[in-house]
């Protein structure tokens, strides 16, 4: 691997650890002394991304990270669960039975995904991913998340169960 700092063509590993889905391992450079990490992914298989236009682009994981971030931004979902859902997609569509995929495909599966994650989100991503032109169109989505409960893609209680607060009269002196 070749150092960042100095381009140097070899550097030492000096720590490996495996994470969830990949292997992080620590680097030095004997040249310039210059310190940094790599992560080492699992690749399945290679996947092609067949585009709507008919063009084939390899599967890129950063890409697909980037757009369930944009969908998310500002909004307080945990980092670790949102690479869960970017790793849980990736391993899906490499372990299917085809190495090419449609954008459709992984449209649905990233729609499925920020549905239980951030209802927020996945308004956001759906708006961009089937093209929304009229408000009609975002009335629609919302009316198939009005159909669950409120909060349970987050596993909260529906708000059925909360009783409202009456105010008890005071007594006048």
């Amino acid at each position: 691997m070749r150092c960042p700092y100095c381009s140097g063509p070899d550097t030492q590993v000096k720590d490996s650890r495996p994470t969830d889905d990949a292997i992080r391992r620590r680097r030095v450079c004997p040249d310039c002394g210059g310190r940094f990490t790599t992560f080492e992914r699992v690749q399945l298989r290679e996947l092609t991304v067949l585009k709507r236009s008919g063009k084939r682009v390899p599967f890129d994981r950063d890409k697909l990270e980037r757009s369930i971030g944009v969908a998310l931004r500002k909004r307080a979902v945990d980092p670790e669960r949102v690479e869960r859902l970017v790793s849980g997609i990736t391993r899906q569509l490499e372990s299917g039975g085809e190495g090419e995929i449609t954008t459709e495909s992984i449209g649905e599966l990233v729609m499925e995904g920020l549905k239980g994650l951030d209802d927020v989100a996945y308004v956001r991503f759906a708006s961009v991913y089937k093209n929304f032109r009229e408000a009609s169109d975002f009335k629609a989505l919302l009316g198939t998340l009005a159909e669950a409960p409120p909060g349970a893609a987050q596993g909260e209680e529906s708000d059925s169960t909360v009783t409202p607060l009456r105010a008890k009269p005071r007594p006048r002196p």
